[in-house]
């Protein structure tokens, strides 16, 4: 097949591009580079443009024809989106409304779009599925709601097929170590805890311990990036027998929390840790563990990184390169 991946130099966008590439299938990426890296992407045309830019994204995509759209381009840091939602409402919506007219435009019809668990709010059942409701508590989490449902109505007017993916906690790096999760400002727990064991001096913060979880801190569910990956793909070939709108959570199942992580980065590196406590930031669910059981049995989705050691052991070694 040939892709075409907006977002495509970003951490899970570039395990995307990577994994479609072993599979045999040729890829374009798309993306403005704002928080991508180039050097993170290889062997494949490059088309550099905003979504906001209709007018370059139009020129840029006239006439195009790809077998799938595998769509990453967003912003995705839950605090600054509670301070800057405007930001989000028009990267997130605007940007994807713009990718979707120009796919309608070119019968471009097949769209795999990243989702995320933020879309639920604060969870109502231990483990999270398909048909949970649906309550965002951050803007962040509303704008890919609201994308979703922009999608399912485009399915029900177009001939045009989507599957978004809600996923959890994306973590760990591809195993050749070439590439893994490079964010400037990093926020993301498990590579921060990686930088302060390998800094000596780093000092780690914990943000918040009057959750409502075994230990106080935020419980949460860690899939590794490649396996993502995987499901992506998954997802693509399932729309040639499967048309309209459909949706899957993607998640190994079990949760743990931020101490649970930081024990989990001890083992793995082989010292301890040490952390600042801190108050909790606005717009964190106590606890968001996924019910994938959907992806597993209609799309035959296998992940390969089932414990939460084998996933920080990849991160590790892209940290330690």
């Amino acid at each position: 097949m040939k892709l075409l991946i907006p977002g495509g130099a970003g951490y899970i966008g570039s395990h995307m591009v990577r994994y479609a590439q072993e599979h045999g299938h040729e890829v374009v990426v798309l993306d403005d580079f704002s928080t991508g890296h180039e050097w993170a992407v290889k062997g494949c045309e490059i088309l550099r443009v905003n979504l906001l830019d209709r007018d370059k994204l139009s020129q840029l995509l006239k006439g195009r024809d790809f077998d799938g759209v595998i769509h990453f381009a967003a912003k995705s840091l839950v605090g600054e989106s509670v301070k800057k939602p405007e930001i989000y409402y028009r990267n997130n919506v605007v940007g994807t409304l713009n990718l979707v007219n120009e796919m309608l435009e070119n019968d471009l019809n097949n769209l795999v779009f990243s989702s995320t668990a933020a879309i639920f709010g604060n969870p109502v059942t231990d483990k999270i599925s398909e048909d949970h409701p649906k309550k965002p508590i951050n803007p962040y989490g509303q704008s890919k709601l609201m994308v979703e449902n922009i999608l399912q109505d485009t399915c029900n007017a177009y001939d045009f097929n989507s599957t978004c993916f809600r996923y959890f906690n994306a973590a760990g790096a591809h195993k050749s170590r070439e590439i893994g999760e490079a964010h400037d400002p990093e926020t993301h727990l498990i590579p921060n805890i990686l930088k302060s064991a390998g800094s000596g001096g780093n000092e780690l913060k914990v943000f918040g311990d009057d959750y409502d979880t075994h230990d106080g801190t935020c419980v949460r569910d860690y899939v590794h990036v490649t396996d993502l990956a995987q499901a992506h793909l998954l997802g693509l070939e399932k729309m040639k027998d499967r048309s309209g709108f459909s949706a899957y959570n993607l998640g190994c199942g079990d949760g743990f929390s931020v101490f649970d992580v930081i024990e989990s980065c001890q083992r793995v590196v082989g010292e301890s840790i040490s952390y600042d406590m801190e108050k909790r930031r606005e717009g964190d669910p106590d606890k968001l563990v996924a019910d994938a059981t959907k992806a597993m049995r209609v799309l035959s989705w296998k992940p390969e990184f089932l414990d939460l050691d084998s996933i920080i052991r990849t991160a590790w070694q892209w940290h330690t390169r």
